[in-house]
């Protein structure tokens, strides 16, 4: 398994050798391991969700509260998705920085994203599957989003496809600009995710 971090400090793309036979093939997208020798500390898993998607589909930018947060360990398994993790946290020196991941069910990589670290992703084809490991269950109350077409952020989805073919939810679409967002004090603090990550590690 390789890990190598993104530009988006608290975020690693994992890359699993993957072998092929007759069958089709075989990998190990998820490693406690390499995870734990990579991050710091262990992935403690409190829920896995799976989206199905259509071609055009973005869904995020989503983010939650911190603390706790919701890190994310992201993989797709069927189709082809980009991956952008952005960073949010008011006060990090790379505040506004993303860092974007092809994942497909080829190569069978996955995208951790550390508690703070904003999310979101556009499916290349129909039929796209992504299975996320979160390390705290579905909390509506703390779970907020950033319009990811922002223009100011500038996340490349319509490098890809064509604006007028994205889809997105309607409550994506009304999310606010990451400015709105900074503004009403609605985005997560870098020193209180150096801190719960910082806890992470102590508690091993």
């Amino acid at each position: 398994m390789k890990a190598e971090e993104l530009a988006v400090p608290g975020a690693w793309v994992f890359t699993p050798p993957v072998f092929p036979d007759a069958r089709g093939a075989f990998a190990a997208p998820f490693q406690a391991e390499v995870f734990a020798g990579t991050v710091g500390h262990p992935l403690h898993v409190a829920q896995a969700n799976t989206s199905v998607s259509g071609r055009g589909v973005v869904r995020g930018l989503h983010y939650a509260d911190v603390p706790p947060g919701q890190a994310k360990y992201v993989q797709c398994s069927a189709g082809a998705l980009l991956d952008v993790v952005v960073d949010i946290r008011v006060g990090s020196p790379t505040f506004g920085r993303w860092d974007a991941v092809v994942l497909d069910a080829e190569s069978l990589r996955a995208v951790y994203l550390s508690e703070g670290l904003g999310h979101a992703f556009l499916a290349f084809a129909d039929h796209t599957v992504a299975t996320y490991l979160c390390s705290t269950a579905y909390n509506p109350g703390a779970e907020h989003g950033v319009n990811p077409l922002d223009p100011d952020l500038g996340l490349p989805f319509t490098e890809y496809i064509p604006a007028d073919d994205l889809v997105l939810s309607a409550k994506d679409t009304a999310a606010p600009s990451l400015a709105e967002a900074r503004d009403a004090d609605a985005l997560p603090d870098a020193e209180a995710c150096r801190a719960r990550v910082a806890a992470l590690v102590a508690g091993g």
